[in-house]
């Protein structure tokens, strides 16, 4: 009978995005991916096959949970246009530094040239704009959006913003990110905004 987990494998890949973050995903190995969850190296290759399983596991934990940040952002707001801002910071509540969004676009050359990890982007892509204009409907339903707008061309917009405004951020490094994205955020809103 084998030994129980002691580490689930979402911990694991929370550790794996924070190594990332530090060391981006071509410098990344599994000795530092294990240091940061306290495991050792041979447990995540019994648990992933290798640092390409690793980091395919993560990019599909990411294109199953791209949901969250929004389902917490409407517990924590009722105002649709509230929660949409507050799901778009937590978006990129993971960056502190241009470093760091340096290291996980990194993971941006994996996306583009493996088909594995480009499936998951293009979900987790999709299931975001899905998510924008989920909240984006309802804010016309409540009247915090101009009736007629169309949603789902606004949710590409709040999609390009939020991807724009990450990189703007990191070449300036000019305040903070969540600051920048409400900012950009309320900007793209603006014109069809009653209040």
């Amino acid at each position: 009978m084998g030994r129980p987990r002691t580490t689930s494998d979402e911990a694991i890949l929370w550790a794996t995005a924070r190594a990332i973050g530090r060391h981006g995903p071509q410098s990344l190995t599994l000795a530092a991916v294990a240091r940061e969850a306290g495991l050792s190296p041979a447990t995540l290759v019994q648990r992933f096959g290798s640092k390409r399983g690793l980091l395919l596991a993560l990019a599909g934990q990411a294109a199953q949970n791209a949901a969250r940040p929004f389902e917490r952002a409407r517990q924590e707001h009722a105002s649709p246009l509230e929660a949409l801002r507050a799901a778009v910071a937590a978006l990129a509540e993971t960056v502190a530094t241009p470093r760091e969004l340096a290291n996980s676009l990194g993971f941006l050359q994996l996306d583009l040239t493996d088909p594995d990890f480009r499936g998951h982007a293009a979900e987790h892509a999709r299931r975001t704009r899905e998510e924008m204009a989920a909240l984006l409907a309802e804010a016309v339903a409540a009247g915090e959006l101009t009736g007629g707008t169309d949603v789902a061309r606004l949710a590409r917009a709040v999609q390009v913003t939020y991807n724009g405004v990450l990189i703007l951020w990191a070449l300036t490094g000019e305040g903070f990110l969540a600051d920048a994205m409400r900012d950009a955020l309320d900007e793209t809103l603006r014109p069809w905004s009653n209040a």
